[in-house]
C-alpha cells in the first residue's frame, strides 16, 4: 500500500490569522506535515506520496515521493487515483495528533473503504483498497459524499471513530487539543507560543 498527503504551506491556515503571523503558520503547516510523515513511517507505511505546487517546497529530509498538481484538489486526487495500482491512503496534513497505533487499526479493517470523519461532515482519512473503483468529493459535507461514492460502487465502508484523527487543525481553539493531547514537533511549538488558561468553563487559548 501507500500513502498520499495533500499538501499547502503557501498562505495556509487562514483562520489562525489571529493568532499565528503568515510566516508563523506556513512554518507550523510544515511542522504537522512533519508528524504526520513521523507517524506513517513509524507504522511500518514508507511509500509515501505528497500531492501539491511546485510553489509548496516540500522539504527535501523528509525522503518522500512529491508528485505535482496545479489542479483543485478533487482534480488532483482523482488524477493520482488513476494511476494508482494498489490500496491507498488518503491522508490530510494537518493532523497532528494521528499516532502510528490508529494507522495500523485503520489498515487492518476489512472493509473496502475506511473514512475518518472530520469536523463539520469533512473527510480526513480515507483508506481505499480498490482506487479503480473509487472517486473522491471532498469540499462540502465530504463525508456523506464520500460514503455515497462507495455505495454506488458497491464498495463495503468502516467508520473509523476518533476524536484524534476527526480534529484538523483549523481554528484558534483547536490548537488547545494540541497541546492537551498531541505529541511531535506540533505541541512543542504550540506550547512553546502559547499558554492555557483553565477554570469552570472550558480549557482556553491564552494568547
Amino acid at each position: 500500500m501507500k500513502a498520499v498527503i495533500p499538501y499547502k504551506k503557501q498562505n495556509a491556515k487562514s483562520r489562525l490569522s489571529s493568532v499565528l503571523t503568515l510566516d508563523e503558520r506556513e512554518h507550523f503547516v510544515e511542522l504537522m506535515l512533519r508528524d504526520v510523515v513521523k507517524s506513517l513511517k513509524d507504522a511500518g507505511i514508507d511509500n509515501i506520496d505528497i500531492l501539491t505546487t511546485p510553489s509548496n517546497g516540500v522539504p527535501q529530509d523528509l525522503l518522500v515521493n512529491i508528485h505535482f498538481s496545479e489542479h483543485d484538489l478533487n482534480e488532483a486526487i482523482n488524477g493520482y487515483l488513476e494511476s494508482v495500482q494498489e490500496p491507498v491512503m488518503i491522508i490530510m496534513a494537518d493532523l497532528p495528533m494521528l499516532s502510528p497505533r490508529h494507522l495500523k487499526e485503520i489498515c487492518s479493517a476489512d472493509e473496502d473503504l475506511v473514512i475518518v470523519p472530520g469536523k463539520g461532515g469533512g473527510t480526513n482519512v480515507l483508506f481505499i483498497r480498490n482506487p479503480d473503483k473509487f472517486h473522491v468529493k471532498y469540499y462540502g459535507s465530504s463525508f456523506l459524499n464520500h460514503c455515497q461514492i462507495a455505495e454506488e460502487n458497491q464498495q463495503s465502508i468502516h467508520v473509523y471513530d476518533s476524536f484524534l484523527l476527526s480534529t484538523d487543525i483549523d481554528e484558534p481553539h483547536d490548537l488547545v487539543e494540541i497541546m492537551l493531547h498531541g505529541r511531535g514537533l506540533s505541541r512543542e511549538y504550540v506550547t512553546e507560543k502559547f499558554d492555557v488558561k483553565t477554570g469552570k468553563a472550558r480549557v482556553k487559548l491564552c494568547l
